[in-house]
């Protein structure tokens, strides 16, 4: 049996009534196609195959669950090669047993409960000159049960944000990726912005990978990320600034006080540079001036403060 479904139908129906062996999507993963993997592989996992516009960031897609993408190399699009190479995908695709895909599970709603009533937990961390080691330790002290998403800016060069990623997962309880343009955050997950780009947070919790602008010194920018995580995430966040050279972070941490986040700061004795948490502090942007061996029990208190004050408001 074969099946199709535009936007605003009724898919979720349609997957049951049909019990398909295979998905073909092609939706634009923005525009409800990403969402739409996450829902389908959360709750009744079905192979799916990305294509058209759903096939351009296929890194995103297979993160969220899809099997397999059929891209334009395939054959030109609207063509019979085209149509017997989506053929063939589909098949392959069908024998593929799945199961709910773990970040998938990570965003399933409880029982009886309404996920989108509980706000999304980010802890925004930027550090500069000696930041890896401090990145090491803040991140060790943090339980494997951590339940908000993190997320990382380091000043640092291209070629070597890799590396830090791989050093940092191999460091801590907590899994440590490169954050990936479309990607929704995940809990107890550390998100590092890659090098080049700045690493903003959308509505959703997406990540979003933005060109620098040609003044810009710091790449990529701690302001940026702590801004936007202000404005998208709000009182439910904690913002974290460590040792680093200048005053990037400063500004972005004023702004996640103001909109009603826990802030906090390296004090200097702790600090191999003390020039962005210093700059934070000259602004009144610091709610908390820690060591470095006590910021990571402090973020883990105000991560659980702020799920309590949201459960309890509700």
């Amino acid at each position: 049996m074969v099946a199709l479904a535009r936007p605003g139908d009724d898919v979720d129906a349609m997957l049951l009534a049909t019990d398909p062996g295979a998905v073909l999507l092609d939706l634009d993963l923005d525009a409800g196609g990403l969402e739409f993997i996450e829902r389908v592989m959360s709750v009744r996992p079905i192979p799916i195959i990305v294509c058209g516009d759903a096939a351009e960031r296929p890194e995103v897609a297979l993160a969220a669950g899809a099997v397999d993408v059929a891209g334009a190399l395939d054959a030109p699009a609207a063509t019979p090669e085209y149509a017997a190479a989506l053929i063939r995908h589909l098949q392959v695709a069908s024998r593929v047993r799945v199961i709910s895909h773990p970040r998938a599970r990570l965003r399933r709603p409880a029982p009886g409960g309404n996920d989108n009533r509980r706000p999304h937990q980010v802890v925004v961390i930027g550090a500069s000159t000696g930041g890896p080691p401090a990145l090491a330790q803040v991140l060790g002290d943090l339980p494997r049960a951590f339940e908000a998403s993190i997320v990382v800016v380091q000043h640092m060069a291209d070629g070597f944000v890799e590396g830090l990623a791989r050093w940092l997962d191999e460091s801590c309880r907590l899994s440590v990726v490169v954050a990936v343009d479309g990607e929704r955050l995940r809990p107890g997950v550390v998100h590092v912005a890659p090098a080049g780009r700045n690493l903003t947070v959308v509505p959703g919790a997406r990540v979003s990978l933005t060109e620098p602008t040609s003044v810009q010194f710091n790449v990529p920018a701690v302001d940026v990320a702590f801004t936007s995580v202000a404005s998208s995430i709000g009182a439910s966040a904690v913002g974290v600034l460590l040792t680093g050279m200048g005053r990037d972070g400063a500004v972005g941490l004023r702004t996640l006080r103001s909109a009603g986040a826990l802030t906090i700061g390296q004090d200097e004795e702790s600090s191999v540079v003390w020039g962005m948490p210093a700059a934070a502090q000259e602004l009144d942007a610091v709610d908390l001036e820690l060591p470095l061996n006590q910021i990571g029990a402090a973020i883990v208190q105000g991560v659980r403060r702020r799920r309590l004050g949201s459960a309890a408001g509700r």
